[in-house]
């Protein structure tokens, strides 16, 4: 009989499942609950689950090399984890997905997994608005008691990081790699200090596995599943984060978008979630109000600032929070394009407005 070479560990059945091609977690997840978690025992009952000869006989396959291969991984250093679905630490919210990862690799601090998480995502390139809105609201669900859950991508996912990190609070990173191979390169020092601050790296891929491009689909399912909740700062029409909202949504988690301005491609994503049923968001408080979990009494409401005359009004009337071009200002104000340009360079020196690609956006002064 087969079954007893399975038996030697309790990782070797997950690890078999996990690596026999053609058995994915919604498959696996069938077998499971038909067999149980120790199917090995029952051989003969596994090819009427659909599986074919081929596979039946791969899964039986020993696997002593690979299990040494990922022991050796969680041993080399402190506060790493191997977890299987039926693990107690397992998030529970992710392991009622039915196609929850058969394994979840972990470094990092264990019990952050359990903390109630919203995922925030968004562009790769955000615009200035889209960095000021991740650094605003993030530390306000910080606050509101939520863990911040992203995919350590460059742009939002990495400002909402590093935004959860200034703000004491947890965050957890999903990757679309295993964990020995932090993409984008970049983010390692990212990924080095949410550990230090009481998060996790999180991936569903051996660790030694590199990052290739269907990895990342699947990744955004775990980034949702997770969560509570999605916030989709900022999104162009083919953006991955819509991939996790969509997720979310199948998921039947909350799904949060900022709106845009109609002409700003980084908004079309966000402005088609709100019409497909998202719910819009100006302030944190629209998104803790619908996630009982967390406190908005927790959010700290700071004083309006002294009122200050402005310089130049009626330039900076015409400098929105979206990069408006210097001719356009110009035009605005009917004033000499030297003159403005002159007067922007004040008003930048001054914090009052801040030059971008494109042109100029009012500052956070404003």
């Amino acid at each position: 009989m087969p079954g007893p070479d399975l038996e030697r560990h309790p990782l070797l059945p997950w690890l078999a499942l996990h690596d026999t091609p053609g058995i994915g977690p919604v498959t696996a997840g069938k077998l499971l609950q038909s067999l149980g978690t120790s199917w090995y025992r029952y051989p003969a009952a596994l090819r009427r689950t659909g599986l074919s000869d081929e596979q039946v006989t791969l899964l039986f396959t020993p696997r002593q090399a690979l299990l040494e291969r990922v022991l050796a991984w969680r041993d080399a250093a402190g506060k790493r984890y191997i977890l299987t679905r039926s693990d107690d630490a397992y998030p529970p919210l992710l392991r009622n997905l039915p196609d929850a990862p058969l394994l979840l690799f972990v470094e990092g601090e264990l019990s952050a997994l359990s903390c109630h998480q919203v995922a925030v995502v968004g562009s790769r390139k955000p615009s200035y608005v889209g960095r000021e809105n991740t650094r605003k609201l993030v530390p306000q669900l910080v606050q509101a008691g939520a863990a911040i859950t992203s995919g350590l991508a460059l742009g939002v996912d990495g400002l909402g990081h590093r935004a959860a990190l200034d703000a004491c609070g947890t965050t957890l990173a999903v990757l679309g790699s295993g964990l020995e191979h932090c993409y984008p390169k970049r983010h390692q020092s990212l990924a080095t200090d949410i550990c230090a601050g009481g998060g996790a790296l999180v991936s569903e891929f051996a660790p030694w596995v590199g990052p290739l491009a269907h990895h990342f689909p699947r990744r955004n399912r775990i980034i949702s599943g997770l969560s509570l909740g999605v916030l989709v700062i900022e999104a162009t029409e083919r953006s991955g984060s819509l991939i996790t909202a969509r997720f979310a949504l199948e998921q039947g988690r909350e799904v949060f978008a900022i709106p845009g301005a109609w002409q700003n491609p980084q908004a079309v994503g966000c402005n088609r979630l709100i019409q497909q049923g998202a719910k819009l968001v100006c302030c944190v408080a629209d998104i803790v109000e619908e996630l009982a979990e967390f406190s908005l009494a927790a959010i700290k409401i700071h004083a309006p600032a002294t009122v200050e005359s402005l310089p130049y009004p009626d330039l900076l009337d015409n400098v929105g929070i979206e990069a408006t071009a210097v001719d356009l200002i110009a035009s605005r104000c009917q004033q000499p394009v030297q003159e403005v340009v002159t007067r922007l360079v004040e008003l930048e020196l001054a914090g009052w407005v801040e030059a971008v690609p494109g042109g100029y956006v009012r500052a956070r002064r404003s």
